[in-house]
C-alpha cells in the first residue's frame, strides 16, 4: 500500500511542480481560454485505460481541489468487452493513482468484431453516444475526453490528406444527439511527448489500445492515416522544428475568402456566389 501512494503522490505532485509549464499550465489555459469548465458544472471524465484521459482526470481532480470555483466530477469508464487482462491493468491504475471509476459494461467490441471497413471509427462512434448517456445518468452535463494538442494538429492534415477537405478538432462541441450536453477536450494545448514524460517519470505503464484484439488494432494503428501523419509531421520537425506550432495556428487564421467553397451552419458558400456579391471590390 505505501508503493501505491507513493505513485500516486508522485502523478500529483509532478503535474504541478516538475511538469508545470508544459503540463499544468497548458490545461489550465484551455480551461479558461475556451470556457470548458465553469461554476457548477457536473463533469464526466471518460477513461479508456491510456495515457492521456488517466492524465486528463489527474489534472480534472487537482482543479477541482485549487480551482476558484466549484463543480461535479465523475470518473466513467466503459467496459465495452475488454479483456481481462486489460481491464484488471485500468483498475489497478486507476486504484493506485486514486481515481474512484465508475465502469458500466456495453458489448460494443462485439458489435464491430466482424467490422472490416473502419471498425475503430464505428467503435469509437458507438463508444461516445454511451458514454453521453451514461454521463447524462449521473447527473453530468459535460463529458471531457483526453484529446490533446497532437491530436487536433493530426486531425487537420488527415482532414486534407486522406479526407480531401478543411477541418479542425474543436476544444468543445455540443452534442447534436443528446441536448444540454458538451464535449469538452482540456489538455487541447499539451502535448504527447510530454503526457508520455510525466507517465514515464511516474514509472507508469498504461494500455495501448482498449480492443480485446490489442495485438491486432495495434497492427492497424501502425499502418492507420493517423500514424501516418504522425510520422510525416515528426519528418518535417527535422527541418522546421515548429511546423507542428504552425499547423495548429492555421487552425486559427483561415482565410475564408481565399477557399473556393466552404460550408458554415450547414449552408455552402460557394466561390462564384461569394465573388459576385463582391463585384465592386478591389483587388488585394
Amino acid at each position: 500500500m505505501t508503493g501505491e501512494r507513493d505513485v500516486r503522490a508522485l502523478a500529483e505532485r509532478s503535474i504541478i511542480t516538475t511538469y508545470r509549464k508544459k503540463i499544468w499550465s497548458r490545461f489550465v489555459r484551455a480551461v479558461r481560454e475556451y470556457a470548458l469548465i465553469e461554476e457548477g458544472d457536473s463533469v464526466a471524465v471518460c477513461l479508456s485505460g491510456g495515457k492521456d484521459s488517466m492524465l486528463l482526470a489527474k489534472c480534472m481532480q487537482e482543479l477541482a481541489l485549487h480551482g476558484k470555483f466549484p463543480f461535479g466530477l465523475h470518473f466513467l469508464t466503459m467496459d465495452p468487452g475488454y479483456a481481462p487482462e486489460n481491464r484488471a491493468l485500468l483498475e489497478a491504475n486507476a486504484q493506485r493513482l486514486g481515481v474512484p471509476l465508475h465502469i458500466f459494461r456495453t458489448q460494443i467490441f462485439d458489435a464491430v468484431a466482424g467490422v472490416e471497413k473502419n471498425p475503430c471509427y464505428l467503435c469509437a462512434r458507438m463508444r461516445r453516444g454511451y458514454l453521453y448517456e451514461e454521463a447524462k445518468k449521473l447527473g453530468c452535463n459535460k463529458i471531457a475526453l483526453g484529446h490533446h494538442f497532437d491530436d487536433a494538429i493530426e486531425t487537420i492534415l488527415m482532414g486534407v490528406l486522406y479526407s480531401g477537405q478543411v477541418q479542425g478538432m474543436p476544444p468543445k462541441l455540443h452534442s447534436t444527439g443528446h441536448p444540454g450536453m458538451q464535449l469538452i477536450r482540456p489538455l487541447y494545448f499539451v502535448h504527447e511527448e510530454d503526457i508520455e514524460r510525466w507517465r514515464d517519470h511516474c514509472g507508469l505503464r498504461f494500455l495501448r489500445c482498449a480492443c480485446r484484439f490489442t495485438e491486432r488494432c495495434e497492427t492497424h494503428e501502425e499502418d492507420s492515416k493517423r500514424r501516418e501523419v504522425k510520422r510525416l509531421i515528426a519528418e518535417l520537425k527535422k527541418t522546421n522544428p515548429n511546423v507542428d506550432i504552425s499547423i495548429f495556428r492555421s487552425s486559427y487564421n483561415v482565410r475564408v475568402d481565399t477557399l473556393i467553397e466552404y460550408e458554415s451552419g450547414g449552408v455552402r458558400h460557394p466561390f462564384l456566389e461569394r465573388f459576385a456579391s463582391r463585384g465592386g471590390d478591389a483587388e488585394k
